[in-house]
């Protein structure tokens, strides 16, 4: 499946985020640095909480709808005979996770039993069983074996293999050779040293653990394919049969392997990075069975970490939100236990947050929106002098099978079958883990449920699924600032309508365009046109790649790419929207501002944030979405509606001399 998310960063105060023109700087010219204009005083007025890597408008939306969270779960945690059985189990859970006294007493008793599997290993064959543990447990160990469309045959489900077990973020962090990079390989060293002194090895023997783990790591990290080549689909699809799949890595015994994980009967599956498995094999035979047995150890302890005592948790945090992202303290526990729930009993607790804080009104807003986008991307296809008639008429097809999902799933998921136990707050988390391992392997030989949702409601996100053709809007998001039934439309278009017009575009992005109507892997696009979509896409690469958001370190633009061409044809879209909607109405100012200045403004203000510069480093590494202050002004430089609402001159920094443009 190929999924693609508007993307924002994570996230004390009830009051929901808004539009207001408090948050410009009016003192800055919006022909020169827009994002200050339209961000400024937000900037100055919301520094980043010190339990925080960054803070933006995403974040204080996101914090307000986990608040309304926290209000759900301690309602429900409280021991009620009369509760409802959702409100048992993710109160339960809650309580257990919030029980920390409990949790401090047991140490790390509750791994033992899964540490005595891996220290029994007595073979290399006997590796397997307490590899299907890890992995039922959610642990990422050696591989990632999963469910998922068949790029080829979407509507069918197929099972898939894919590169994994790593615990730095990405590939390339094994490998880069820059001064920090060196450095902070030692600091991972160093805390994966700490992790199992707390699990009782000697400091002497936990110095040389960690250094084989660190080893065997980046032996996996070599044979991994690389976040922009991953963008590829065709370098993610090999279907192999299972025999083709053991001669590519003879060491594991896949039918023993498919049978323990509980997965149905495979004749065949996708193997995304075949040269992965390959070197899995030759890692698994190389490495001594001491070593192995200690990277497993280690994958298990970090895995879990979250739900054991304290030092654990304080170590944890130390390296990963402390040293790789500048956190300056820990998020308080009920924040963390409202994410696990959310996480683990998703679709219960979001059952909760849409009674609380989702009406008829915003869900009819949203399609109301939608179908307008649509309605300007249909004009946009029919209107372009870059494309053929012929793909014009596939990609007019494409876009009528689009489905729209809002707010929240048609029917809800069951967890009866999981146990929820107060006091057993790892075993609750291994529980919902194994639950939610089995049903996406249950799905292997059926066809896809494309009526279900792969973001929980109460997420502060939308994404676009490639293999379904269809964008969808988590409740979460379709709340102030996004959506304000208190504001004029230009601002909603602005904020909403560019998210709508965003997930849309991206079913004509680079990926995005590779899939037919029905999700198929398939090429729709004639030679000559799909050249024109490349040279004009090169634009955006080249665009963004000159953009430094933290030091003299570079965006990538290839890995950026079809983010930003769904910024750039999103908010196109989102004004054509807008510019129809008003045709003939009076264009009153508000605040001294057009409607025209005002749908901009909508734009860059849902992108205001502040992000440490650690976590700016490692997001440029790692995450396909540029950051906001390039989301914005690279999107409002190449638009001439911009450059015209504020009078922009030729030569100033918001009008680009050449313009990039695709939608």
């Amino acid at each position: 499946m190929l999924l693609v998310a508007l993307g924002a960063g994570a996230a004390a105060t009830q009051t929901a985020p808004g539009f207001s023109v408090s948050n410009m700087d009016r003192a800055a010219n919006p022909c020169v640095d827009f994002y200050q204009y339209a961000c400024g005083g937000w900037m100055v007025n919301h520094p980043i909480p010190p339990d925080q890597t960054s803070w933006g408008v995403f974040s204080e939306l996101a914090e307000n709808n986990r608040v309304i969270l926290r209000g759900i779960l301690e309602k429900a945690s409280v021991d009620d005979p009369n509760r409802t059985p959702v409100e048992q189990k993710i109160g339960d859970f809650y309580a257990a996770c919030m029980d920390q006294a409990s949790i401090d007493k047991l140490g790390a008793a509750p791994l033992q039993p899964d540490l005595d599997r891996i220290n029994a290993i007595s073979s290399k064959s006997g590796i397997l069983t307490a590899l299907v543990r890890l992995h039922l447990i959610g642990v990422n160990a050696l591989f990632n074996f999963s469910s998922g469309p068949d790029l080829k045959n979407s509507m069918l489900v197929i099972a898939q293999a894919d590169q994994g077990g790593l615990g730095l973020p990405d590939r390339d962090y094994y490998f880069k050779d820059d001064a920090k990079s060196v450095e902070l390989r030692k600091q991972y060293v160093e805390h994966v040293q700490k992790m199992l002194e707390l699990l009782g090895e000697p400091l002497a023997k936990a110095g040389s653990d960690a250094q084989a783990a660190m080893l065997f790591e980046t032996g996996l990290a070599k044979g991994s394919l690389e976040l922009v080549a991953r963008r590829d689909p065709d370098q993610t699809y090999h279907k192999l049969t299972v025999h083709e799949l053991y001669s590519l890595n003879p060491a594991i015994d896949w039918p023993k392997y498919f049978q323990g994980v509980g997965a149905p009967p495979i004749a065949d599956l996708n193997v995304a990075v075949p040269n992965f498995f390959r070197t899995v094999e030759s890692m698994l035979v190389q490495t001594n069975l001491e070593d192995i047995k200690t990277y497993l150890r280690w994958q298990l302890v970090h895995s879990q970490a979250a739900f054991l005592a304290q030092p654990f948790v304080d170590e944890d945090f130390h390296f990963f939100r402390q040293i790789l992202e500048g956190a300056q303290e820990i998020r308080p526990r009920w924040k963390r236990c409202v994410a696990a729930v959310d996480s683990d009993l998703g679709f219960a607790l979001g059952q909760k947050y849409v009674e609380a804080a989702f009406g008829a009104e915003q869900k009819a807003y949203a399609l109301k929106m939608v179908e307008e986008i649509e309605k300007a991307l249909k004009n946009d296809i029919q209107t372009l002098s870059w494309m053929t008639p012929a793909t014009k008429e596939q990609a007019l097809i494409k876009l009528r099978a689009v489905a729209n999902k809002i707010g929240y799933p048609e029917r809800w998921r069951d967890y009866s079958s999981v146990k929820i136990v107060r006091g057993d707050a790892l075993g609750n988390d291994q529980r919902a883990t194994e639950f939610e391992i089995h049903r996406v392997l249950n799905k292997i030989g059926k066809p896809a449920d494309r009526t279900e949702w792969l973001m929980t409601p109460p997420t502060v996100d939308a994404y676009y699924n490639a293999t379904e053709n269809n964008i969808n809007f988590p409740a979460g998001i379709l709340q102030p600032p996004f959506y304000d039934k208190r504001l004029d439309d230009a601002v909603n278009y602005g904020a909403i309508g560019a998210v709508v017009g965003h997930e849309l575009t991206h079913g004509f992005d680079d990926q995005g365009r590779r899939f037919d109507p029905d999700g198929n892997l398939r090429d729709w696009w004639t030679p000559a046109d799909a050249q024109e979509f490349e040279k004009r896409a090169e634009c955006f690469v080249q665009e963004y790649s000159g953009f430094t958001p933290v030091d003299n370190v570079h965006l990538n633009g290839k890995l950026t790419l079809g983010e930003n061409t769904a910024d750039n044809g999103g908010v196109r879209l989102a004004f054509m929207a807008l510019m129809d909607a008003v045709n003939g109405k009076a264009r009153a100012k508000v605040d001294g501002l057009t409607p025209e200045q005002r749908f901009f403004l909508g734009w860059g203000q849902i992108w205001c944030q502040n992000v440490r510069p650690e976590t700016a480093r490692m997001l440029v590494q790692v995450d396909p979405h540029s950051p906001g202050r390039d989301r914005v002004n690279g999107v409002v430089s190449n638009m001439p509606e911009f450059q015209k609402a504020y009078v922009c001159k030729n030569g100033q920094p918001m009008v680009r001399e050449t313009a990039c443009r695709v939608w």
